[in-house]
C-alpha cells in the first residue's frame, strides 16, 4: 500500500488525514492530535506524497514544515474544497473533501507564504486593527460628546484639536465626571495615534530596504503601503500566468453572469484581498487627483474614463491596470515604464 495523496483538515489540536493510494481507493483515515500528526506522517507516507490542506489559519506555518520534510503540499481555498463535500459536514468528510479537489487537473491552488511575507501582512493587519480601534474610539466621542450639547468635527485631525478645547473651556456645560472621562479617551486616542504612527514607520522602513518594493513605488498611485501589502499577499506572483489573472485575483475584474453565446459582464467581483484591493483603489483616486495636469499616456488613458464615466469606475479601472503592471515589475524583475503603461 503506498499513499500517494493525503487530506488534512486542519484544527486547534485535532487533524483529521484521508489518504488514498495509486487507485484512488481511500486507505488511510485517522485522526491524529497536533502533538503527533507530523510524526505519524513521516511514519506513514513516504516524502515525495501530495498533501492538500485548506489555505486557513495555520495552514501556510504547516506548509512550510511539511515542505522541510519532503512532501509537496497543496494550499486549496476553502470555497473550492466545498462542491466536494459529501453528505454532512463533518472532519473526515472535509478531510476526503481536500483529498479529492487536490487531485482535479484544474483546480487553483493557494501559494505558500514565506515568513517574510506573514511578518509583512502581521504589521499591515495590526495596523488596520489599530486604525479601527481609534475610529471605534473617536464616534465613542463624537457620541458622548453630543449629549452635552458638543457637536464633533468629522475628520480626526480636527477633532484632535478639538477635545484639548473642550477640555479647557470652563463654560461648555461639562461636569467634572465627565471632563475626567473624556480626557481618559483623549489619552486612549494618542496612545492609538501613537501605534498608528509606529506601525507607519515600519512599513516605511520595509518598504525602503526591499528591493521589489522599492521598484513598485515608481508606479503612479503606489506608495509603501501599497507596495508593502502586495509583497504580503503575491509574494513573487509566480502563481500568476498574467497580470490579469493577478487582477482577477484581487477582485478587480468584471463578474460574468453569460449564457447562450450571450456575454453580459456586471460589477468587479471583489474576491480575494479585500485589504490590498481598497489599498490600490485609493491610490488610483489619489493619482486621478493629480492626473488633470500631466500629459502623460497614462494620464490622458484615465482622464478619458474619468470624463466618460462615473469616477469610481475610472479608479477601479486604474486599480486594476496598476495591478497588471505591479505583476509585471515583479515577475520579470523590471522597473516601470511609462511608454508601455496604457498599451
Amino acid at each position: 500500500m503506498k499513499i500517494i495523496r493525503v487530506g488534512v483538515d486542519l484544527a486547534k489540536n485535532v487533524f483529521q488525514v484521508h489518504g488514498v493510494d495509486r487507485h484512488e481507493k481511500s486507505v488511510w483515515r485517522r485522526k491524529l492530535n497536533r502533538a503527533e500528526w507530523l510524526k505519524v506522517l513521516r511514519e506513514t507516507i513516504e516524502p515525495g506524497c501530495e498533501i492538500g490542506m485548506e489555505a486557513c489559519g495555520g495552514a501556510h506555518h504547516w506548509a512550510r514544515q511539511l515542505r522541510e520534510e519532503g512532501y509537496s503540499v497543496k494550499l486549496i481555498a476553502p470555497q473550492f474544497v466545498k462542491p466536494y463535500v459529501k453528505s454532512n459536514k463533518n472532519d473526515a468528510n472535509d478531510a476526503e473533501a481536500i483529498c479529492e479537489a487536490m487531485s482535479r487537473p484544474h483546480m487553483r491552488f493557494v501559494s505558500v507564504k514565506t515568513v517574510e511575507q506573514q511578518d509583512i501582512q502581521a504589521v499591515h493587519r495590526v495596523r488596520a486593527g489599530l486604525m479601527d480601534q481609534r475610529k471605534a474610539k473617536a464616534n465613542q466621542v463624537r457620541g458622548l460628546a453630543s449629549e452635552y450639547g458638543i457637536i464633533a468635527p468629522k475628520e480626526w485631525r480636527h477633532l484632535r484639536r478639538a477635545i484639548p478645547g473642550w477640555l479647557e473651556d470652563a463654560e461648555n456645560g461639562l461636569s467634572g465626571r465627565f471632563r475626567q472621562l473624556l480626557d481618559g479617551l483623549w489619552h486612549d486616542l494618542l496612545i492609538l495615534d501613537d501605534r498608528v504612527a509606529e506601525m507607519d514607520r515600519e512599513i516605511a522602513l520595509i518598504a525602503a530596504s526591499d528591493p521589489v518594493a522599492k521598484r513598485l513605488q515608481q508606479l503612479r498611485g503606489v506608495g509603501p503601503m501599497i507596495a508593502t501589502a502586495l509583497l504580503a499577499t503575491v509574494g513573487d506572483a509566480h502563481q500568476f500566468a498574467n497580470g490579469r489573472q493577478m487582477a482577477a485575483s484581487l477582485g478587480l475584474t468584471p463578474k460574468q453572469n453569460s449564457s447562450g453565446g450571450k456575454e453580459r459582464l456586471l460589477g468587479i467581483s471583489k474576491r480575494g484581498d479585500a485589504y490590498v484591493r481598497s489599498l490600490l483603489v485609493h491610490g488610483a483616486r489619489a493619482m486621478i487627483r493629480t492626473a488633470k495636469a500631466k500629459d502623460d499616456r497614462l494620464s490622458q488613458w484615465v482622464m478619458r474614463i474619468a470624463t466618460t464615466r462615473h469616477p469610481n469606475v475610472a479608479a477601479v479601472a486604474l486599480a486594476n491596470k496598476t495591478a497588471r503592471m505591479a505583476w509585471a515589475m515583479i515577475k520579470n524583475g523590471t522597473d516601470y515604464q511609462p511608454q508601455l503603461a496604457a498599451g
